[in-house]
This record gives structure tokens, C-alpha cells and sequence, in this order.
């Protein structure tokens, strides 16, 4: 039997706990986390993931708080360890990391058979989608951009990129440093991406920002798509879906 008292301080992480299962063991979650709908209103919210309240979330004595390494501010966690309170971390940067740190999670919430059928499903998924990928021989420029105000894009790094090269294609801010960073205009114009995608989140960009960046780049409208930031960046029972969603929007 697992711990029978849950924190999680991480968006995606939280709906994996209602996956595995265990959404009844949840005694604090974060105001990001409303997946999955309407069942996360009944649980305690104990801030936001970058200013959670921890004195509150020692209150609550867990028997382990979740927490994801880029989500998450490591102070927060050293603090909660420094209370005697059981933190686990964690980091996946692609989807075969993410049914590895699922089946973790199983073993630390004594779930391990729900958290081994969602496992096997990202790695079926993600071996078809590559397979396929494979027969295709064939790739596409791609930006991701995730901020307006600056623009800002990710490199080969993060969790997103990873899902869309595994589908065939090529980051074109591959190389830039760090992992989230700003650029300009002229940068995504000479680069010219056969695809630019616009993710809902952190920024929720909408199609009149298409018209923006089209007309400032002077690149063509249909090179862009909005695309859904849950299904390329939330790690955890919905990458499954993700890996078939980063394939599609790079495909479509």
C-alpha cells in the first residue's frame, strides 16, 4: 500500500494521480491543476507551482508531495525536505522518460499496475509514431513558440521539441540557449519554419496572433497552426495522446 496522503504541485502530475487512481489520496494540489475537470475543485489548493505555501502544505502532513524539476522551484522542495516532508521529483524530457517516471510514481504510490497500463501505452504510441516517422523519411521545419511579449521559442531540450522531432521533425532553434529563450522577428523570418506553432500554453495565443506574426515575418499564414500546449507539454497519462497529437499538427 502506497502513501494515503498525496500533494502535487504539478499540473500534469496531478491528473496522473486521478489516472492511477488515487485522486481520493489528494489532500493539496496547485491552482494550475484542473485536469481532471470538475474532480480537482474538491481538493485544497496550496498556491501556484512557482509560490506554492509551504508551511500549509507541512500542515497537511503528506506522506509524499510530487514535484516536477522545471515545473517546480527547488528551494520550495529543499524546504519541504528540510520539514521531514517525502518529496518526489521528477524530469522526463521526452515520452519514453515519461513512461519511466509514470512507472516510478507507480511504485511510490503502491499503483503499480494502473501506472504500468499507461506506461505501455506512451511506449506502443510512441514506437508506432516513430515507425511511422521512419517509413515517411521525410522531415519538417518546425518552431514552437510559447510567450508573446517577448517571443520566445524552446530548443532540442525540452519535452515539446521532443515530441515533434520523434514525429518526423526539425527544430529549427534547435541550438539556441537556454531552453526557453526570446527571440526576434528576423530570426523566425530568415529561419523560415515550414511550420510555426502557436502553443495555448503558458501564453494563450489565439489565431489574430497568426495575423500578427505573419504580417511581421511576412511568412505565409498557413505555415502556422495553433496547437494545444496540454497535449505537447503536460508529461504524465495524457503524453499517450500527445505523442498522436504532435504527430498530426506536424503532419496535418
Amino acid at each position: 500500500m502506497g502513501p494515503r496522503r498525496i500533494v502535487s504541485l504539478c499540473p500534469s502530475l496531478t491528473e496522473l494521480v486521478f489516472d492511477l487512481g488515487l485522486g481520493a489520496e489528494l489532500v493539496g494540489i496547485t491552482s494550475y491543476c484542473v485536469h481532471p475537470q470538475g474532480r480537482v475543485d474538491a481538493v485544497e489548493k496550496v498556491g501556484g507551482t512557482k509560490d506554492p505555501d509551504v508551511a500549509r502544505i507541512v500542515e497537511l502532513a503528506p506522506d509524499v508531495v510530487l514535484v516536477n524539476e522545471e515545473e517546480n522551484r527547488r528551494e520550495d522542495a529543499e524546504a519541504l525536505v528540510a520539514a521531514g516532508i517525502r518529496v518526489a521529483n521528477s524530469f522526463p524530457k521526452d515520452s519514453l522518460e515519461t513512461a519511466a517516471m509514470v512507472r516510478d510514481y507507480g511504485s511510490v504510490l503502491g499503483a503499480e499496475e494502473a501506472a504500468e497500463a499507461i506506461a505501455r501505452d506512451i511506449e506502443v504510441h510512441t514506437a508506432a509514431v516513430r515507425a511511422r516517422a521512419a517509413v515517411r523519411a521525410a522531415t519538417r521545419r518546425f518552431a514552437y513558440l510559447i510567450w508573446r511579449k517577448p517571443w520566445m521559442s524552446v530548443n532540442a531540450e525540452t519535452f515539446a521539441s521532443a515530441l515533434l522531432c520523434q514525429a518526423g521533425g526539425v527544430n529549427v532553434f534547435a541550438e539556441r540557449e537556454p531552453r526557453y529563450f526570446a527571440f526576434g522577428v528576423a530570426d523566425l523570418a530568415s529561419a523560415a519554419p515550414e511550420r510555426i506553432f502557436l502553443c495555448t500554453e503558458p501564453f494563450p495565443f489565439q489565431h489574430k496572433h497568426i495575423v500578427e506574426l505573419a504580417a511581421a515575418t511576412g511568412l505565409d499564414e498557413a505555415r502556422f497552426r495553433i496547437a494545444d500546449g496540454e497535449y505537447l507539454s503536460w508529461h504524465g497519462s495524457r503524453t499517450a495522446q500527445g505523442v498522436d497529437y504532435a504527430e498530426s499538427v506536424l503532419w496535418d
